[in-house]
């Protein structure tokens, strides 16, 4: 195989000291070829894990939706499937429009469309197209108005920020680059095309440069709201959470262009194995059985724990394969033994090792990104802009079922901590994302086009969409602001919704206008207020709190400990056996009112949580997984 490594451009603005440690050039082209040998070696080594099938034209294991089926399947993963029923209220369908952008809402009108037209030969039940016109929607959804103001607000912002408006090649990498959260990705999108004047899909200029120096460093403003995590929310709040990523990324793939099939993972014989070839929610439930609070495969866990202590500093690390003969008996010890607990990991070779993580994974019946979304997560590979790639892997990490979430997460930790000990294991950002690139994105389950064209390219390709999940992961499992002010405003309609079938819409709009004139005027004033809080399970009472305008959740929580904590006759906390005392770890929830339950950032302003939410309950309570959090 003949593979032209590329050159890495310099950074002008590095000191010589800096460029003193840096290997040399016949080193670094080395390191280049090892790494495009090993990600074809990967790539072969999961077409003889097929069975010698073409992963580019296979469709023996997935299948694409017939006519009509995917338009389908997307308005119920939307939370929009009432809008083809015969018997729907128009109001089922107002609520959740009610809380969209005009460009989710074309989005929306686009899939509808392809529906009625896919199903021709069988009539619709309805002109669904009819939703959007009707009064109730006519006064909840936006207005041209907001549009415009919209525009403006974050034009400054696009501006600012805005990578792609010089060509690549006369530019050096910046050192940051702000990522915002408050407005719908789609929409920054539209400003962005419009403003900036980018070619859409154009992958000619796409990123090339492999070093991780290039990569700027990504800030996300906090609101003052503070961040959220995924696994701040409720269950219930995350599925709409999850619905609404889904009508928000299908508008920014339409505004780039991207064709993006799902596919369905056919039913397969699962192997009567317990760690290889077992479906991921299966391995967990199991699992979870044995250890409640896990939220990854205890095997996967075990193994990335030994290679964080045995094999993270080993050179070549990922990149040099095991002995196969040593792998093949490693495995059926640990599928005979390891919930057994017989297994002497003290005679494991770290090498060995890290071929069976990437046998895990590309083992799982189905792929980690899933067979829904694996061709989407490809796709980000074709976009130009940095902080667009950004939006999509956000979207799609929302969307993917919680334990591959977890699971993936649980990877790329390991992996950010294989790079930061590149200088003794010699594996760079760019050289992990290589070689780690085609276990992820190559899945005998779906067709792939990842081998398909310039094999340099290709790799290259794969590479840069992996490395950006190993390098902005922490941002990458936040959830974006717009989301979860559009949840409160789903929220604060279905609270509503009983109204909709008591009276006309007259009677509706003019109640709902009644409501926003009886709403409680924001408070911007520096008078205190007194706020009660709930003591969760760790306390049962109450404790009074003055609030200001600068006061932050933390603030609460540190009047809490010295209130309840501190004090001699409440002392909660541990002794150690040095003779300190370790205080539970609480933190401040959101309950009630236009959401379901929030875990707060300690950052959140808690005057603007109370504007932003005046019905909402607040309460203390110690963090999940014994205070470890979120």
């Amino acid at each position: 195989m003949s593979v032209e490594p590329w050159a890495c451009p310099q950074d002008q603005t590095t000191s010589e000291q800096a460029q003193s440690i840096q290997p040399s050039q016949d080193q670094e082209q080395h390191l280049d070829k090892l790494c495009l040998d090993s990600f074809w070696s990967e790539v072969e080594t999961i077409r003889q894990g097929s069975g010698d099938t073409d992963l580019d034209c296979t469709r023996r294991d997935s299948r694409q939706s017939e006519e009509g089926e995917q338009e389908e399947q997307w308005l119920a993963d939307a939370g929009l499937s009432t809008l083809i029923q015969d018997d729907s209220e128009d109001v089922d369908n107002a609520v959740l429009l009610s809380t969209l952008t005009r460009t989710q809402v074309e989005a929306v009108k686009r899939r509808l469309d392809s529906y009625t037209l896919r199903k021709k030969d069988k009539p619709p039940p309805r002109d669904v197209r009819e939703i959007f016109r009707t009064p109730i929607a006519q006064n909840l959804l936006p207005e041209s108005k907001n549009s415009e103001e919209l525009e403006k607000g974050i034009m400054a912002s696009v501006t600012k920020t805005a990578m792609s408006v010089t060509p690549e090649h006369h530019r050096t990498a910046p050192k940051e680059e702000f990522l915002i959260t408050d407005v719908a990705y789609c929409e920054q999108a539209v400003i962005f095309l419009k403003q900036a004047k980018l070619p859409q899909n154009n992958s000619q200029n796409s990123q090339r440069r492999k070093d991780d120096g290039t990569l700027p460093m990504v800030i996300c403003p906090k609101c003052r709201l503070g961040v959220t995590r995924i696994h701040d929310l409720s269950p219930v709040d995350m599925k709409k959470v999850r619905q609404l990523a889904l009508i928000d990324l299908t508008a920014l793939c339409d505004l780039l262009e991207l064709e993006v099939k799902r596919h369905k993972t056919a039913k397969r014989k699962i192997p009567d194995n317990s760690l290889f070839g077992v479906p991921l929610a299966a391995l967990l439930e199991h699992d979870q059985k044995l250890k409640p609070n896990t939220t990854i495969p205890l095997f996967l866990e075990r193994l990335l724990s030994f290679l964080e202590k045995r094999g993270i500093d080993s050179e070549g690390i990922l990149r040099v394969p095991g002995s196969q003969s040593r792998i093949k008996l490693l495995q059926q010890n640990l599928e005979a033994n390891f919930y057994s607990g017989h297994i002497s990991w003290d005679e494991v070779s770290p090498n060995d090792a890290a071929a069976l993580l990437k046998k895990f994974i590309r083992e799982l019946p189905a792929p980690l990104l899933t067979a829904e979304y694996l061709n989407s997560f490809s796709a980000v590979r074709e976009i130009t802009e940095l902080k667009q790639k950004l939006h999509m892997l956000n979207l799609l990490i929302l969307l993917l079922p919680e334990p591959n979430r977890n699971t993936l997460k649980a990877l790329l930790e390991f992996l950010s901590k294989v790079v930061s000990r590149e200088k003794k294991n010699r594996m760079n950002l760019w050289a992990v994302a290589t070689i780690m690139a085609p276990n992820l994105f190559l899945h005998k389950a779906v067709p792939s086009r990842l081998t398909e064209g310039a094999e340099k390219g290709q790799a290259e390709k794969a590479a840069d969409v992996m490395r950006l999940l190993i390098r902005y992961q922490d941002l990458l499992w936040t959830i974006p602001n717009f989301l979860v002010s559009q949840v409160r405003k789903l929220n604060e309609n279905s609270n509503r919704r009983y109204q909709f079938y008591d009276r006309r819409f007259k009677n509706l709009l003019r109640k709902i206008h009644t409501d926003n004139r009886e709403r409680p005027e924001k408070s911007n004033s520096e008078a205190c207020r007194t706020v009660k809080i709930q003591n969760g399970d760790l306390l049962n009472g109450t404790m009074e709190f003055q609030l200001n305008m600068n006061s932050r959740a933390s603030d609460l929580l540190t009047q809490f400990q010295r209130q309840f904590l501190l004090s001699p006759e409440n002392g909660k906390g541990k002794t150690r056996k040095n003779g300190s005392v370790v205080y539970p770890d609480c933190a401040l929830y959101e309950v009630g009112g236009n959401i379901g339950e929030h875990c707060l950032d300690p950052d959140t302003h808690l005057q603007d949580l109370y504007n932003s939410n005046p019905g909402g309950e607040w309460v203390i309570r110690m963090k999940p997984n014994g205070g470890k959090g979120p």
